[in-house]
């Protein structure tokens, strides 16, 4: 019976490589135990089966799953079962037989392998074009590609735009030109009609960038407690974003090789795939330095920052800003997120007299006219170029 102690069935070749997987992943003690225990319960259920280690496939791990719902009191989670899916891949298995695939299907992976050959798209981007992508070839494809109008994509866009705020329904935009384009350089359709996509009304530069004093930024970092490898992790994140106004995909980017310690300088990977070279002070090196010798695991994964909780592997993007909210709540302030670090890194450049040509440069900006948004919270000098009121006193 599932969940006794036995032999582990047709998966006992595997149980050594497995645990040692588990290790490399900084799983506890404990956790490699639990989890080396359904591996086992996996082995005798294929004995039952009549199932071999290269015939299992990923329907067969779920109904493994469901089995255990039956009889076992606590049955793993699809979730718990993702190292294990991981390890069998890694070991040449778990590979489902061929099936008849979905015309649209065929079209999105084209579209976006072309998104990555063509287009050099980042994954996260190329995921939110995939999935406009499957939205909007399901509705067409009810009247056939080949047949769509401008009609049918305003009626497409005019459906997503009310639940969707004014800057989601841009990019909405962007992907749908996107696939347009792709769709008539294919064959698919016999027209280009990304033309036929409506812009979206919206000003850009209205608002006035949000910031926090240095002195805030200051309580930031020393709310981290620099005996905590967590917290030494974070310090040097926050460092990174408070004193040189990276983003959070840039921090989450930067890898072990990008740094070069004897020149003190450090290379970015930013949007677009755009690479960068920025100079490295020294409180910022001292930080990432403190990381690397006593926090980071021992590894040999390539980005500076990795997760501190099994399974290891490079942050995301979106920590930055969950570091950056559990500092606030450390140092009694309002919570704001990682981004709001690099428009205070700009504002408080721009008090000191440093000119906005120097701050694109350091915040790495296309066009200076994104820079330019920050000129309205110099007060001083815009209350200086104001005009007087008649009949009013300055």
């Amino acid at each position: 019976m599932v969940g006794t102690r036995r032999k582990p069935g047709r998966m006992g070749p595997y149980i050594a490589g497995y645990r040692n997987h588990l290790e490399q992943q900084r799983y506890t003690p404990g956790t490699i135990r639990n989890m080396l225990k359904i591996i086992g319960d996996l082995g005798r259920w294929m004995i039952e089966q009549d199932l071999t280690a290269e015939q299992l496939t990923a329907a067969s791990i779920e109904e493994f799953r469901r089995f255990c719902c039956v009889t076992l009191r606590r049955p793993p989670s699809a979730k718990s079962l993702n190292p294990l899916r991981e390890f069998l891949k890694s070991q040449g298995l778990l590979t489902d037989p061929p099936i008849n695939c979905d015309p649209l299907d065929s079209i999105v992976a084209e579209y976006c392998d072309w998104l990555v050959a063509d287009r050099a798209l980042a994954a996260a981007t190329i995921v939110r074009y995939e999935k406009l992508a499957h939205r909007f070839l399901r509705e067409a494809s009810a009247r056939g590609i080949g047949e769509l109008t401008g009609a049918d994509i305003v009626a497409f866009l005019l459906a997503e735009s009310p639940r969707v705020s004014v800057g989601a329904i841009k990019g909405r935009v962007a992907e749908l030109r996107s696939l347009l384009r792709f769709l008539y350089l294919r064959g698919l359709l016999p027209r280009p009609l990304t033309s036929a996509v409506p812009p979206v009304a919206g000003w850009h530069g209205t608002g006035i960038p949000k910031s926090i004093t240095a002195a805030q930024v200051q309580r930031l970092l020393d709310a981290c407690d620099r005996d905590d490898p967590v917290q030494v992790r974070d310090y040097a994140m926050l460092t990174l974003v408070a004193r040189l106004g990276l983003r959070s995909i840039e921090v989450a980017r930067l890898e072990v090789g990008d740094i070069d310690w004897r020149g003190g300088r450090i290379k970015l990977r930013g949007k677009a795939s755009r690479e960068d070279a920025m100079p490295m002070p020294f409180d910022v090196g001292e930080a990432v330095s403190a990381y690397l010798t006593t926090a980071r695991p021992a590894t040999t994964l390539r980005p500076v920052f990795v997760t501190c909780k099994a399974p290891l592997r490079g942050i995301r993007a979106d920590l930055v800003s969950d570091v950056t909210r559990r500092a606030c709540d450390r140092a009694g302030l309002p919570r704001v997120g990682a981004h709001r670090l690099r428009h205070s890194l700009a504002t408080e450049m721009l008090r000191r007299g440093v000119p906005l040509v120097d701050i694109s440069q350091v915040l790495r900006h296309r066009d200076l006219a994104t820079t330019a948004i920050y000129a309205k919270v110099d007060l001083a000098t815009l209350r200086d170029l104001a005009a007087e009121w008649p009949g009013a006193p300055r």
